[in-house]
């Protein structure tokens, strides 16, 4: 009997997780996945290996540990889609048909929209952990830091684990403390948003540790380049293009991110750049045998894991359907988690949906500072995801 073609393009968190969940399901699927990367790495960690609570290996695992020896692995960039003719073609020029098509590419960051950040990330001070050749040097540098700036910046662009720049802020705050320097240090949030989160239960929550924390916030305002040697980042004002210039001794940059480049450019996109498909089905809204899911997706939630933990399993239950010519039943609801580590022995965990409105698991406020969630946070949440749902256990 002739298998239908499913090929899966990208192997990080969406990518892997439909694989392996589709193999299990069904025989009768000729599964190809197209991922150039020979390791796989579970990003949620670099918060904490950036503050030094644990070694990078942690995070890392080998992608061919995960990529079953039955599933057709090629290892390489996807260049063009053509949708009308059911086939992609791989930047080494290779020519790929498809029965039905997964998009998970993940997301990309545009690092060289921020003028000299490249030139200087990784020493000067500049840190960031969304980058897995540098995160071990923000914490050589929040702990060596006895005095100055320490700024923490957020982009005016979506980008993944929208927690991310604020939690590496409150870590590096508990180190200076740690250290007995916090009083020669000013720590500031500087973030081309209007407000710390925004779902407002987890904001007035956050607030309040910033207040406790002595910690500086300043909104609207966009990093737009970078001088390492001189110590000096420029700031735009995102309502009056105003540029400021502010010294750091240490500053985290959280760089733009976006659809990647080969997305953008395929009639996949919509006009944000994001694959185009419906919100609640993650079905393309124009080539129904085409499914999406995760940072690349153009659904209208939080780009975090967690979503990704929901989208699979409709994805999953919609293509089979898709493929069975059955009526599309299963809807994600928009839900996201944001683990908001607040110290190396607290954490808020955020939960909620595309209503705004918190979709909590546990029967108490999640809005407080709790052991037992930075315990979820950093070793129950990393078990399940390489033990359940790298296996495709959602």
């Amino acid at each position: 009997m002739k298998k239908t073609k499913v090929v899966i393009v990208g192997a990080g968190t969406g990518g892997l997780s439909v694989l392996r969940n589709l193999r299990r399901k069904r025989n009768d699927l000729a599964l190809t996945i197209i991922e150039p990367s020979e390791t796989h790495y579970y990003q949620p960690l670099w918060t904490l290996i950036g503050a030094g609570v644990m070694p990078f290996s942690k995070s890392a695992k080998k992608m061919a540990d995960y990529i079953p020896n039955d599933v057709n692995w090629i290892k390489d960039f996807v260049s063009i889609f053509d949708p009308k003719k059911n086939n992609l073609t791989t930047k080494n020029g290779t020519q790929v048909s498809y029965d039905y098509l997964v998009v998970a590419p993940g997301i990309q960051l545009d690092w060289n929209k921020v003028k000299g950040l490249k030139e200087t990330l990784g020493k000067n001070g500049v840190c960031s952990n969304y980058s897995e050749n540098h995160v071990e040097y923000i914490w050589k540098t929040m702990n060596s830091l006895k005095n100055g700036n320490a700024i923490f910046t957020f982009p005016n662009t979506p980008i993944k684990c929208a927690g991310a720049p604020q939690k590496v802020m409150y870590l590096a705050e508990e180190t200076f403390r740690d250290n007995k320097v916090r009083d020669q240090i000013q720590v500031e949030f500087v973030s081309a948003g209007s407000s710390i989160f925004g779902i407002e239960k987890y904001r007035k929550a956050l607030e309040i540790v910033i207040k406790k924390r002595n910690i500086l916030e300043t909104y609207k305002m966009n990093l737009v380049e970078i001088d390492g040697n001189a110590k000096i980042a420029t700031f735009e004002n995102i309502d009056t293009g105003e540029k400021i210039e502010k010294r750091f001794e240490m500053i985290h940059v959280s760089p733009p991110m976006s659809a990647p480049d080969f997305i953008k450019m395929s009639p996949l996109a919509n006009v944000d750049g994001w694959v185009d498909v419906d919100k609640f089905s993650t079905q393309h809204n124009k080539y129904k045998n085409i499914f999406s899911l995760g940072d690349a997706s153009g659904m209208p939630n939080s780009k975090t894991g967690a979503a990704i933990r929901k989208q699979g399993p409709v994805l999953v239950s919609n293509l089979l359907s898709e493929i069975d010519g059955k009526s599309l039943e299963s809807k994600y609801d928009g839900y996201a988690s944001c683990p908001l580590v607040t110290s190396r022995s607290t954490c808020i965990l955020a939960e909620f949906d595309y209503s705004g409105k918190p979709a909590e698991t546990f029967p108490f406020n999640q809005a407080k500072e709790r052991r037992s969630m930075y315990i979820l946070k950093k070793i129950f949440i990393p078990f399940m995801y390489w033990k359940a749902m790298m296996k495709g256990y959602f």
